[in-house]
């Protein structure tokens, strides 16, 4: 298995324990997870190719939906709702 995809099943760990942390303490790792998926994603795409790329891509939209959604909204210009 390659370094690139080795990091990319660290990450999706990452992601998982930091999802089971309450919301306050989710900000500043989930920035950093979600800074760090395009680089990540972008090596996979150009290492494996299309299909292993696409899952990763797949699995970062899955994983991440709501704050992406929030920033599509923000820029749209709509006011989106915060999550409590």
């Amino acid at each position: 298995m390659s370094l690139s995809l080795i990091l990319g099943c660290l990450w999706v760990l990452a992601s998982a324990i930091v999802a089971m942390l309450p919301m306050r303490h989710q900000y500043v790792p989930g920035i950093a997870l979600l800074l760090a998926a395009p680089c990540l994603i972008g090596v996979i795409w150009w290492e494996h190719g299309v299909w292993y790329g696409a899952a990763a891509l797949f699995a970062f939209l899955s994983m991440f939906r709501n704050p992406l959604r929030y920033f599509y909204k923000r820029a749209r210009g709509e006011k989106p709702e915060i999550p409590k």
